[in-house]
């Protein structure tokens, strides 16, 4: 049951997320000609509004470098819940590779974290430059783009909706106590969190198999009909190095002189360079007649001594994941009756 370790550290990379929506607000101040006099970005740091407020009254000299200064903005995540309109079955797995492995995964599921954003000035205009340069970007949501499991580079864009806006001017005592005017912007962020990954053993498919049956009797119902499909390579991964060409080839040439034609056999597939040809006849001993662009590959030119690989079944197993690959099609008729077991993969 639960007890599985796991830690894809979701909440804490939507945290830092967020915070970095804010960190680089601005105020500026102007003389009475319009000239800029100073220009300060706004500090942003991460904890509640009564930290700050409790500095404020604890600290009366704003202005000196060691005190706390005005203005300044500070977030915290508030709570986390679920949110069910964007549920997927909860069973449902997905395959992903980590660079060199398939990986099993479990859909994620949706959750929202509420977040406040508090901006604490001491002139009203600072606050509204600080709110004029947020309030453009929420319409009334921004997304941002965050990796949320690194190690299958699983990105989604969380969607960061802006609900609310309050102020309060916290103003209350004699002339001796500081004002704090206080902005309070209300987010949610609909992000999503994974369970474990998990090693698959399956690795990728390498056949396909679907039997058709024509009877509707599900209990005594036989197939009648296989289609069978099985990937191709269309890329050498053994490097055989069969043989190399003897001439530049256009491409539009489907006969050309090779150094050597007697590993090769009507019906081979060979690639050179990106392109993949089935050999259709030799016509001696160095020379190969082929079907150009095969598996969709494109017609292109050739050099010289460029090497030919021969795609074999070896090839086929070594497609890697994320590579191209082409398909192999058969299908055959049964009048046998029988009926594939999976369990054996026999039929029976």
């Amino acid at each position: 049951m639960l007890g599985t370790y796991f830690y894809h550290e979701i909440l804490r990379k939507t945290v830092i997320s967020f915070g970095t929506l804010f960190n680089d607000i601005h105020v500026r101040h102007n003389d009475n000609n319009g000239k800029s006099i100073s220009d300060m970005k706004v500090a942003l740091a991460y904890g509640p509004m009564q930290k700050f407020l409790a500095r404020l009254e604890q600290q009366a000299d704003l202005n000196r470098s060691t005190a706390l200064t005005l203005p300044r903005m500070s977030f915290e995540m508030t709570n986390i819940a679920y949110d069910a309109t964007r549920k997927a079955s909860i069973t449902q797995t997905f395959k992903a590779s980590d660079g060199s492995n398939l990986r099993k995964v479990f859909m994620p599921v949706p959750y929202n974290i509420g977040f406040e954003l508090n901006i604490l000035v001491k002139l009203n205009d600072d606050g509204l430059q600080i709110i004029e340069q947020i309030l453009p970007f929420f319409q009334p949501s921004f997304n941002l783009t965050v990796d949320l499991v690194s190690v299958i580079g699983e990105k989604r864009d969380i969607s960061v909706v802006l609900d609310n806006i309050s102020f309060q001017d916290d103003y209350e005592g004699d002339f001796a106590t500081r004002r704090a005017l206080i902005y309070t912007l209300s987010f949610t962020a609909k992000t999503y969190l994974f369970g474990p990954v998990a090693d698959t053993p399956e690795g990728l498919i390498k056949k396909v198999q679907l039997d058709y049956h024509t009877n509707m009797d599900r209990e005594n119902t036989r197939r009648e009909l296989r289609y069978v499909a099985t990937p191709k390579a269309v890329k050498d991964y053994d490097a055989d190095n069969t043989a190399k060409l003897t001439f530049n080839i256009t491409k539009t040439e489907v006969r050309f002189s090779v150094t050597d034609s007697s590993n090769f056999n009507v019906g081979d597939r060979i690639v050179i360079d990106s392109e993949v040809m089935k050999i259709e006849s030799k016509p001696d001993a160095t020379t190969l007649a082929v079907k150009r662009g095969f598996s969709s590959t494109i017609k292109a030119e050739h050099l010289e001594n460029s090497f030919i690989n021969k795609l074999t079944t070896a090839d086929d197993n070594l497609i890697e994941v994320g590579d191209d690959f082409g398909f192999s099609e058969t299908s055959s008729i049964f009048t046998d009756s029988l009926q594939f077991n999976p369990a054996t993969r026999t039929d029976s």
